[in-house]
């Protein structure tokens, strides 16, 4: 039986923001915005989308004079993104390609 796929999470974008923060734990505004090249109005509206699920932290404050915006992926979006993982592994595993992983 196939595991059903977190809905906020089966986004290109919010994927590919989620495995970036995996990685970093922390980013700017920019570095998301210039790794997953989405104009900034689509990545902002990710992010909310994101922090409402409480899958991501987003701080904002000043540098110098300048706003900046700073994500921080919590437990809870850890914890969904593994459980994502898992979840088309399953997929993998019901056509016999869980060799593949």
């Amino acid at each position: 039986m196939f595991k059903p796929l977190d809905p906020l999470l089966h986004s290109e974008l919010r994927l590919g923001i989620m495995s970036l923060l995996l990685s970093v734990k922390e980013a700017d505004f920019s570095y998301l915005k210039e790794k997953t090249g989405a104009t900034a109005g689509n990545l902002s509206v990710q992010l909310n989308k994101l922090a409402e699920g409480s899958y991501l932290t987003i701080e904002k404050s000043f540098k110098g004079n300048y706003p900046q915006t700073t994500c921080r992926i919590t437990e809870a979006g850890i914890k969904a993104f593994e459980d994502y993982v898992n979840a088309l592994k399953s997929y993998i595993d019901q056509k016999g390609y869980n060799r593949i992983l």
